[in-house]
């Protein structure tokens, strides 16, 4: 057990360089589709730099990172299995799961794009961006309250959290409209 608190911290940088990759390609993938709207020849050169950064972005920061992450996750799982019965950590794994679906799904987003297919809006993209930040938001309250009943509280708080977001992206918008 003398190594625990260095899988745990190797586990917490991995997380963390997951989610900043999650957060900076979803940002990425709106510029790529506002690109979408440029007229030549600015269209093909930025989606040209847009592919090369989402590319490099995906393969060499985010994968790698939910990978490791996930390892020492199961590494500290295994060196600790009485986790798994713990009722705050059931509800992580809920969240956690949750966030293997959205890193799928924006792997999806990720190829379509990668072959110039466009299939959702730059706004769509905008709020896309905070599920990630809602799932982060879930994680760290019950990892830090350690409480199964105490999440219900901060679920409240992440849905309140998600309605401010919804509301500031749409005064964002209008902003972005008038000018």
């Amino acid at each position: 057990m003398e190594y625990y608190n260095y899988l745990k911290s190797l586990h917490l940088i991995f997380v963390i360089t997951w989610f900043a990759g999650l957060f900076y390609i979803v940002r990425l993938f709106v510029y790529q589709i506002e690109a979408n709207e440029k007229p030549s020849p600015e269209k093909e050169i930025l989606q040209a730099q847009y592919k090369i950064m989402t590319y490099r972005l995906w393969y060499i920061i985010t994968w790698p990172s939910a990978v490791l992450a996930s390892i020492f996750a199961f590494s500290l799982l295994y060196l600790n299995p009485g986790l798994i019965y713990l009722d705050y950590m059931q509800v992580k794994f809920g969240f956690v799961f949750a966030l293997y679906l959205y890193h799928a799904k924006c792997h999806q987003i990720f190829k379509q794009l990668q072959n110039d297919e466009v299939k959702y809006s730059n706004n769509f993209m905008r709020l896309w961006n905070e599920g990630a930040t809602i799932i982060l938001f879930a994680v760290v309250f019950l990892i830090i309250v350690k409480s199964a009943i105490n999440w219900i509280f901060g679920v409240i708080g992440i849905f309140l959290f998600s309605i401010i977001i919804m509301l500031g992206f749409r005064f964002y918008k209008k902003i972005r409209e008038r000018k």
